[in-house]
């Protein structure tokens, strides 16, 4: 496996990882390669330092730059004032609404029919759950993030 340091054509930086140089190429010829910021495919390697690892003697980790990452703190936390933002409004709507999961095609329909009564909910829809909720005239609006999930 190999990381690569990548830019699109619009600026945006990020990293990704491959079997191989070999599968780099091969995936970036046919346009499988785009960036996570825009979708554009015009991608390129950017200049990147290889990651040496110290001899056995040496008690140092070493742990590779990742180029987007805040060098003041984890990955947990806000890189930007996008991130931040995305941050506030994910806490803001989950403080405020109800999560209702798969059930929110549903739920949204009833409250919308008026056999529930009103309120703020989020959840998961299928598309084709979504798109109909929409042609249906049920206000609803995606969020630019995925509901946090209880995992073990």
């Amino acid at each position: 496996m190999i990381c690569y340091s990548l830019n699109c054509a619009a600026g945006h930086e990020f990293d990704s990882w491959f079997r191989s140089s070999g599968a780099f190429d091969a995936l970036l010829s046919s346009g499988q390669v785009t960036c996570p910021v825009c979708g554009r495919a015009e991608v390129q390697k950017s200049l990147m330092a290889p990651t040496v690892r110290p001899d056995r003697a040496s008690t140092q980790p070493v742990s590779p730059p990742m180029s987007g990452a805040s060098p003041a703190g984890p990955l947990s936390q806000p890189g930007s004032a996008a991130e931040q933002a995305l941050a506030d409004l994910r806490r803001h709507i989950e403080v405020n609404s109800d999560y209702v999961g798969m059930n929110f095609a549903a739920e949204a329909r009833r409250m919308h029919d008026g056999t529930t009564p009103a309120r703020s909910i989020h959840g998961e829809a299928k598309p084709e759950e979504a798109r109909k909720l929409i042609e249906d005239g049920v206000p609803v609006a995606p969020l630019p993030f995925i509901p946090a999930r209880k995992t073990n």
